[in-house]
């Protein structure tokens, strides 16, 4: 767990020190839910609705630190410094995804109230800790994919093209799964049950991606 560690760390200082990447996808989150407030001409949205405006913004803005994840190893001779440390590759991985889900995290403390203030009404609080499970479980999908396409992506020139381009189709899953299954908790007649097999959809999606990033990892960080 060491390496992982000093990469999760290194991470987390260049971001608290630069500030690229959860600033602009807090911001990208909120603009677009302004938009989305005023574009639909509704004072609330219920439901589907609701449902799908969250994680589709969720989503996008998830791109902008994507997009950033690999960057300061491509940009500062990383990648070549990692590669002739007598470490297990995998250990980037982890701490790659560690760090997108802790900027995930720190993207829905601003998103969801947004959220809520501009596009929800009276919503029910006893709908929370099924709304956060269905979150977890999303934010493990889009970590592990949006990490594995960083790593594809890093060396291209249209990395920011290429990015969205192939996590987008990779994460519909994810976007289906979570707009089912958090759509019950946003009606106005009050939440409903969360239905079971939406978790087992998220949690399957999750752990076949996890095998399948930590299969390829490798080869995509020697290439």
């Amino acid at each position: 767990m060491a390496p992982v560690l000093a990469i999760l760390r290194k991470d987390l200082r260049t971001e608290l020190r630069t500030r690229q990447s959860v600033p602009a996808m807090s911001l990208l989150s909120t603009t677009t839910f302004v938009v989305f407030h005023f574009g639909l001409d509704r004072s609330s949205v219920e439901g589907e609705l609701a449902a799908g405006v969250l994680w589709v913004t969720l989503l996008f803005a998830a791109m902008l630190g994507i997009n950033r994840l690999f960057v300061a190893e491509q940009e500062e001779g990383g990648f070549d410094g990692f590669l002739l440390a007598p470490i297990d590759r995998s250990a980037m991985l982890l701490a790659k995804v560690v760090a997108l889900l802790i900027y995930l995290v720190a993207l829905e403390l601003v998103a969801l109230p947004a959220f809520a203030l501009l596009l929800l009404g009276p919503a029910p609080t006893q709908a929370l800790p099924e709304l956060l499970a269905i979150i977890a479980l999303a934010d493990v999908g889009i970590a592990v994919v949006g990490t594995l396409v960083a790593a594809l992506a890093v060396r291209a020139r249209a990395r920011e093209l290429l990015v969205p381009l192939l996590a987008l189709p990779l994460l519909l899953p994810v976007l289906i799964g979570a707009a089912e299954a958090s759509a019950p908790l946003f009606l106005d007649a009050g939440a409903e049950p969360v239905k079971a097999q939406w978790y087992l959809v998220l949690g399957l999606y999750d752990m076949v991606f996890a095998l399948l990033a930590y299969a390829v990892f490798d080869f995509l960080v020697e290439d």
